[in-house]
């Protein structure tokens, strides 16, 4: 996936997750959303751009700061938001670094070599007396 549709299907999967940790309880257990939430940053991480994951998980944050923290949608500067992003940028680290172990490595299979005959050179001694 690249990034240009990594990013609009990672928002998209980060408002699903918050409204599903939600009706999981998230407003009493933070930590659903944080968890659902990182799964969504860190699969954006592996399968898009770095760009894009780090855009997702700003967008991520501020769903989780705004709607699980604070109940009003107005952003939240506390311990808890900042543990929250924390973990999203740690889960954008291990998704970056995931992605470059998932990268093809190019192997050089060297073409077969065909036998090459070469004549077995027989000195001639003329002249030998």
């Amino acid at each position: 996936m690249t990034g240009g549709f990594g990013f609009p299907f990672g928002c998209a999967a980060a408002v699903v997750a918050v409204v599903l940790a939600d009706v999981a309880g998230a407003t009493r257990f933070p930590w659903y959303a944080l968890v659902t939430l990182g799964a969504v940053v860190l699969s954006t991480a592996v399968w898009s751009t770095a760009a894009a994951a780090i855009g997702v998980a700003a967008v991520a944050w501020a769903l989780d700061s705004g709607f699980v923290l604070g109940r009003t949608g107005e952003l939240r500067f506390d311990a808890a938001s900042a543990l929250a992003a924390g973990v999203l940028g740690a889960a954008v680290a291990a998704g970056v670094l995931a992605r470059a172990g998932l990268r093809p490595v190019a192997v050089r299979v060297p073409s077969p070599r065909r036998s090459v005959e070469v004549p077995a050179h027989r000195p001639h001694l003329t002249g030998v007396g």
